[in-house]
C-alpha cells in the first residue's frame, strides 16, 4: 500500500484514538493498530519483526527496576511506613493552620524520595489524612488538592520509575536525570506548600490548627520521628547509591525492594497476607507498565520506520522559534496527558522529540525533566487522570468526582507556574547534575 505520510498520520493516529474511545486500553490500542498498519504498508512478511523488537525491549536491564520500586513501594505501604511518616509529621505541622494539609504534603514528598510511583502515596493519604482534615473542617477543595499534588510527586522526585523509561527511551543518563530532577520536586513541593499556607493566612478558617488539648509533649513528638530512621536509611540505599555512582538504578531498585522487607519484617510489621498483596499490586502495576511499553513501541517503531520522525521534525521546525517550538511540544504534553496515561505518551513522543531538541540545541537532561514536570499535570487532569481515580477509589462517600476535579485545578496551575519556572530558569534542573557529573 502507498500513502503519504500526511495521511498515514492522520490513519495511524486516528485508529488509535478511535479504539481507545472505544474502551480498549492503550497498550493493545497502540499494538494493534502497529501490527495491522505493520501488515498493510510493509506487507505480511514484515509483521514478524514485531516480536523481534519486542524481545529487544524485554531483555533490557533496566526495566527489571520498574517492579523492584513498585514492590519497595507496596511494602512500604502494607507496612505502614507510609502512615507512620504522615503521623510523625503531622504532629510537629499540625499546631500551624493548614498544618494537616501540610503534613500530607511533606509525607507524600517524603516517599516520593523512596519509591518512585504515585499510587502508594496517594491511597493511603486518602485514608488518612483526607478524612482527617475533613473532619477538622478544612475546605474540602484544599484538602483533597494538596493530597492529590503531594502524590504526584512520586513520579517526579527520584528515584521515579518515569526518568526511568524516559532515560531508556531517549537514551539519556539516568543519573543525570535523578540529579536533574530533586529542585524541581521540591520547587513544586514548596509551591503547594506556600499556597496552603498563604491561603490559610488569609482565612484562617480553610484550614484550623490542632486544638492546644490534642497537641503531643515534646518528648513524645521527638518519638514519633523514629520511622524516620529506616526511611533515610532506605532513601540512600536507593537513591544515594545511584547518585553517588555506586550502583545502577536496577541495582539500587533491587536493594532497595530487600531493604523495605528486611526494616518491615524486624519491625513484625510485614504478615503472610501483606506479601501477597504486595506482590499482586506490583504484578498488576508491573503489567499494566510493561505491555503499554511493549505495545507503543511497536506502533513508534513503524511510524518512524515509514517516515514519521523525519515529517514530524519538519512539521515542528517550520514554526521557527526554538521557543515556541518547545512550547508546543509542552502543549502537546498536556493535551496528551488528558486521555493517554504517562508510558504510553513517553513512547510515542519521545523518539519524536528527542531528535528535535538535539537539533535545537537544547539540553537533553533538562528536557527530559521538564517532561517529567509536565507529566505531573497529566495526573490530575481529567477525565483519566490516574491520581483523580485514585484519591475517589477511597475518599469518603460524601466526596464526589466533581469536587476531586475542583480540588485538582489550583494544584494544576501551581505545576504549570513550576514548569513555566524551570523553563526559564534551566540552572534549576541542572545546577544538581553539573555538581555531581561536571
Amino acid at each position: 500500500m502507498s500513502l503519504s505520510i500526511e495521511w498515514i498520520t492522520i490513519l495511524m493516529f486516528g485508529s488509535m484514538l478511535l479504539i481507545m474511545l472505544l474502551g480498549l486500553p492503550v497498550a493493545f490500542s497502540c499494538g494493534t493498530v502497529g501490527v495491522i498498519f505493520t501488515a498493510l504498508l510493509q506487507g505480511p512478511a514484515a509483521v514478524n519483526l514485531v516480536s523481534t523488537r519486542i524481545f529487544g525491549l524485554m531483555t533490557n536491564y533496566l526495566l527489571a527496576a520498574i517492579p523492584l520500586f513498585i514492590l519497595m513501594a507496596c511494602i512500604a505501604e502494607r507496612g505502614g511506613l507510609i502512615a507512620d511518616i504522615y503521623e510523625a509529621v503531622y504532629q510537629w505541622s499540625g499546631p500551624l493552620r493548614g498544618g494537616v494539609a501540610h503534613a500530607s504534603i511533606i509525607a507524600c514528598t517524603m516517599m516520593a524520595a523512596m519509591v518512585g510511583v504515585i499510587g502508594a502515596s496517594e491511597v493511603t493519604m486518602g485514608l488518612i489524612a483526607l478524612p482527617e482534615m475533613l473532619r477538622r473542617r478544612y475546605q474540602k477543595h484544599m484538602a483533597i488538592g494538596s493530597i492529590l499534588a503531594g502524590g504526584t510527586l512520586g513520579i517526579l522526585i527520584p528515584p521515579s520509575a518515569m526518568l526511568i523509561v524516559y532515560g531508556m527511551v531517549d537514551n539519556s543518563s539516568i543519573g543525570q536525570l535523578y540529579a536533574g530532577a530533586f529542585l524541581p520536586g521540591f520547587l513544586l513541593a514548596g509551591l503547594y506548600i506556600a499556597y496552603v499556607a498563604i491561603r490559610c493566612a488569609i482565612n484562617p478558617t480553610m484550614g484550623p490548627p490542632i486544638p492546644a488539648e490534642e497537641r503531643l509533649p515534646l518528648n513524645e513528638r521527638l518519638k514519633k520521628l523514629f520511622p524516620l530512621i529506616p526511611m533515610s536509611v532506605l532513601i540512600f540505599l536507593v537513591l544515594g547509591t545511584i547518585v553517588i555512582g555506586i550502583a545502577a538504578p536496577t541495582e539500587a531498585a533491587g536493594v532497595g525492594a530487600a531493604g523495605a522487607f528486611v526494616m518491615m519484617w524486624l519491625q513484625r510489621r510485614l504478615t503472610g497476607k501483606g506479601i501477597v498483596q504486595a506482590c499482586e499490586n506490583t504484578l498488576r502495576a508491573s503489567a499494566m507498565v510493561l505491555w503499554t511499553m511493549f505495545g507503543a513501541n511497536v506502533f513508534v517503531a513503524l511510524y518512524v520506520m515509514v517516515g514519521g520522525g523525519a515529517f514530524v521534525t519538519q512539521l515542528l521546525l517550520s514554526a521557527g522559534n526554538k521557543w515556541v517550538i518547545l512550547y508546543i511540544m509542552q502543549f502537546i504534553l498536556i493535551f496528551l496527558g488528558c486521555f493517554i496515561d504517562w508510558v504510553g505518551i513517553i513512547m510515542l513522543t519521545v523518539p519524536l522529540f528527542g531528535p528535535i531538541i538535539r537539533k535545537l540545541g537544547f539540553d537533553p537532561i533538562w528536557f527530559g525533566v521538564l517532561f517529567t514536570v509536565n507529566m505531573q499535570m497529566s495526573f490530575l487532569s481529567p477525565p483519566f487522570g490516574y491520581a483523580l481515580f485514585y484519591l475517589k477509589g477511597v475518599a469518603p462517600p460524601e466526596i464526589t468526582t466533581r469536587d476531586i476535579w475542583k480540588g485538582a485545578m489550583v494544584f494544576l496551575l501551581l505545576q504549570f507556574i513550576g514548569l513555566n519556572m524551570c523553563i526559564l530558569w534551566p540552572e534549576i534542573v541542572l545546577v544538581v547534575p553539573k555538581y555531581f557529573y561536571r
